[in-house]
């Protein structure tokens, strides 16, 4: 009976402090709407793991956001790439809340906003930190509209929820909010690694796909596999949630081995400087030549995630001759909802000899050190520790093309990427720049610094890179009506830009001389000016719009218009 009772006290005890450290009544959910969401916490994104959840808004801008608890507005952005437009609150529990990819912002902030833009006649505003006093709300007051700004593939807000002090980023679903989910993760596909040279699987050294077959719903099977030395592997897995079709991450993964635990993560929560790792918790160089993500179940040396709970031999598997195992692989989503994979090994030594051939070449990288290379015009630099293991280093100049290794490996750090460009004139120096030409139809460029004799770029991407020349300057059009139209009856100054070789850097559009915001949607490259913001006086205008190009070349367009202003 006492121990019955301790066990009792025990459970209570430990659902309270849960509650405690993530209350579930305290924040509501932001949206008017029952949450369908289309992007997990911790999801596999590009070099980062995803540090929100992702709600649909019916595929329309312009819904409302609603402050999910009382507070202060703590920060605003406004940016063209990443979060677009964003608002922070602080809230008095010791959390913040973060809304992103908005449309605009309710009335009192939005006006803040524009004032600033104004001000500093840019549409980016970067990061406002804004006193407590200024911007206080209420739980259910409307602080803002959704939308698609920044690098949003389809209306969403993005909602997140971080520590204040530590801005460590904590999964919004811990705290109450309970989107439909009743559908089990699917398990794709299973790849299996030998994690040293002496390591056999099925007779090879290698890595490779294992065939599956579902055995009932939500269960899997590998074929049986012989295998000795360590080996690991890894999982291709995601999640539905009902009412959308959308592929999400799972929220934990787990493996047993003989029925012992040997790995265990989950995506409660993380850190912003530790996201970068997620190039080591997938296998990155399968993911950059057929974009399928492997999720590890075992450690790499290097990463240093903390969504790790449980290791054994850091996931690795030591496979003993004449010994049977199966590995079970269990994939959950928040809601518990599980898939499993059993895997069937036999211990079988291996008598062949065979192993990987060692790639060598003149460039033997040591990860701990600094280390700098050239070869013919161009020269590498690459600090200490920009790679997490030493290698050898393909790196070789053709045709004016340097290619350095294959972007199949993951780095830590900035490289640093110099041309000698002493052979070129001024004048065609004024129109190169440095491009990652992997794909040789369209070079993307690269923030390119230049000296007397020297051009240079940092990357963390490995690959082909080249001196391009961008000759034309960028194209504008006008849209919706001609030059000496009466336009009463438009809202808004439409234009439509674009430029085909470096990308647009910036421009500067007037009304009768005044600087106008116009905001960049560079997903349809169309900038819009909104006649609200400022009252005209007169009838006659002229708008004029100058556009330039990464390397300087420039653009303009004027026109004459018409309109009587509406009070």
């Amino acid at each position: 009976m006492k121990q019955t009772f301790l066990l009792l006290y025990f459970f209570f005890t430990l659902i309270n402090y849960s509650q405690e450290k993530y209350p579930v009544d305290y924040f509501r959910n932001p949206l008017d709407i029952d949450p369908v969401i289309a992007g997990t916490f911790g999801e596999l994104r590009s070099n980062h793991f995803h540090s929100g959840i992702d709600i649909k808004t019916q595929g329309k801008q312009g819904l409302k956001i609603y402050a999910a608890a009382d507070g202060y507005v703590s920060r605003i952005k406004v940016a063209q790439y990443g979060f677009g437009k964003a608002i922070y609150i602080n809230h008095p529990n010791g959390f913040t809340t973060v809304y992103a990819h908005l449309s605009r912002y309710s009335d009192k902030i939005q006006k803040y906003v524009k004032y600033i833009q104004y001000k500093k006649e840019d549409y980016q505003t970067g990061s406002l930190f804004i006193k407590k006093n200024k911007f206080p709300v209420k739980k259910g007051e409307i602080i803002a509209f959704s939308g698609d700004t920044g690098s949003s593939g389809a209306p969403h807000l993005h909602y997140e929820i971080r520590n204040t002090k530590t801005e460590e980023i904590l999964n919004p679903l811990l705290f109450g909010l309970k989107p439909e989910d009743t559908t089990a993760p699917s398990i794709q596909s299973l790849k299996v690694y030998p994690l040293n040279n002496s390591s056999r699987i099925n007779l090879q050294n290698k890595s490779f796909i294992l065939p599956l077959k579902s055995s009932s719903k939500g269960k899997y099977i590998a074929d049986r596999i012989s295998a000795f030395g360590m080996i690991g592997f890894g999982i291709n897995v995601f999640d539905r949630l009902d009412k959308a079709l959308n592929k999400n991450g799972v929220y934990s993964l787990e493996m047993l081995v003989n029925g012992k635990r040997f790995y265990y993560h989950n995506v409660e929560t993380f850190t912003f400087p530790e996201s970068k790792f997620i190039n080591l918790h997938i296998d990155y160089e399968h993911y950059k030549k057929y974009k399928r993500k492997y999720q590890k179940t075992y450690k790499e040396a290097a990463n240093k995630l903390s969504t790790y709970k449980v290791l054994v031999n850091n996931g690795i598997i030591d496979i003993k001759n004449g010994l049977n195992y199966t590995v079970e692989i269990i994939a959950k989503d928040y809601n518990g909802n599980t898939s499993s994979l059993k895997i069937p090994i036999t211990g079988k030594a291996s008598n062949s000899l065979f192993t990987q051939k060692i790639d060598t070449t003149a460039f033997n990288i040591v990860a701990k050190n600094f280390q700098k290379f050239k070869n013919k015009n161009v020269t590498v630099a690459f600090p200490k520790n920009t790679f997490y293991e030493d290698f050898y280093l393909d790196f070789k100049v053709d045709n004016g093309v340097a290619q350095i290794h294959t972007p199949t490996i993951p780095l830590d750090k900035s490289f640093t990427l110099t041309f000698n460009v002493s052979k070129y004139s001024e004048a065609d120096k004024e129109q190169l720049y440095i491009a990652n030409v992997e794909n040789s139809k369209y070079p993307s460029f690269q923030y390119t610094r230049k000296k007397d004799s020297t051009f240079y770029t940092t990357t963390k991407t490995l690959g082909k890179y080249s001196l391009v020349a961008d000759k034309l300057a960028p194209e504008i059009k006008l849209l919706y009506f001609k030059d000496q139209q009466w336009i009463s009856e438009l809202n808004t100054i439409k234009v439509k830009v674009s430029d085909n070789g470096s990308g647009i850097k910036n421009y500067r559009a007037t009304i009768d001389g005044k600087w106008i915001l116009m905001e960049y949607n560079h997903k349809n490259n169309i900038l819009t000016y909104n006649f609200s913001d400022k009252k005209l006086v007169g009838s006659k205008h002229i708008f004029k719009i100058v556009v330039s190009d990464n390397v300087g070349n420039t653009n303009s367009l004027s026109t004459t218009f018409f309109k009587k202003q509406v009070n």
